[in-house]
């Protein structure tokens, strides 16, 4: 057999453990090689990436402390979930040219194994990976929506907020989302499908805006901010409330984290707050379901 050709494989590696907001310098592209036959004894596949996905989750796998999940060690490449195509394969299910999806190094070549199915391969890096079943389990697990419910969506323009409205919609809810700019607002209400939605940048007090917007109260909130808008959040949900919190990022890149002030709140209207990780809830496990 004639020895496999080995060829250059780029990727992108963390440099240094990131504190406050991610520069470039955080990160850096690095070459090595790679032999493009499995090794011979093992059972794995091959694979060249198409498609890498970009998640807001990242950012906390770059900090020393990686709160999050389990952190990025310097000189590894990033990882996340990507689309790429079989280039090699010792595993009896699967052949040079199938296409396959999940995590996988941000690099030129990886190994990993998938399921594919007759859609955009793109789509597995978007509604149909991390941002889709991060919606779906968080909103339909935790947020356990009924017809009638009031909604809030926090970050409501982002991937998963637009994929929480749709979801939101189907079961019959009023939703309501918040975002930084007119344009984003408009978008929410023109062509997102928004019931209301309001700049959070403009509004000088949040409960003001959230009494305006949603007067009857909030039976779930999907939050994708934390700091102030969950604590005025807090403030007018409804009794049994549920808090799904899928992201802070208006506290990803601050050296001082926001004090919450109503956090009482949970216990004087037993609300349900839980965070949303579908890899540590394991709800991942339910992703061909969910597809």
């Amino acid at each position: 057999m004639a020895a496999a050709a080995v060829v250059p494989n780029k990727k992108v590696v963390l440099r240094r453990h990131v504190t406050g907001f991610p520069s470039k310098e955080d990160m850096e592209i690095v070459v090595d090689t790679v032999s493009l036959r499995v090794p011979e004894g093992q059972t794995a596949v091959l694979i060249k990436n198409l498609y890498l996905s970009c998640d807001p989750w990242m950012r906390d796998r770059m900090a020393a402390s990686a709160a999050l999940a389990l952190g990025f060690a310097i000189g590894e490449a990033l990882v996340n979930y990507g689309v790429g195509k079989v280039i090699d394969s010792t595993h009896p299910e699967f052949k040079a040219g199938d296409l396959v999806w999940g995590m996988s190094g941000w690099e030129e070549y990886s190994l990993k194994k998938i399921n594919h199915t007759d859609v955009p391969l793109s789509h597995y890096t978007g509604v149909l990976g991390m941002t889709g079943v991060t919606a779906y389990s968080g909103f339909m697990e935790v947020g356990k929506p009924k017809s009638g419910d009031f909604v809030f969506v926090s970050a409501a323009s982002g991937a998963v907020g637009q994929v929480v409205r749709q979801l939101a919609k189907i079961a019959g809810c009023y939703v309501v989302g918040s975002a930084g700019s007119d344009k984003k607002v408009s978008l929410l209400k023109t062509k997102f499908g928004f019931d209301d939605a309001f700049n959070y940048k403009l509004e000088p007090d949040l409960t003001v805006a959230l009494k305006r917007c949603l007067p009857n109260g909030i039976d779930i909130f999907f939050d994708n901010v934390g700091g102030a808008t969950l604590d005025a959040t807090l403030l007018h949900m409804r009794l049994s409330g549920r808090v799904v919190a899928c992201g802070m990022i208006s506290q990803y890149n601050i050296k001082e984290p926001y004090g919450m002030c109503n956090l009482y709140t949970i216990i004087l209207k037993a609300i349900r707050v839980e965070g949303i990780n579908v890899i540590v809830n394991g709800y991942f496990n339910a992703y061909l379901g969910f597809e």
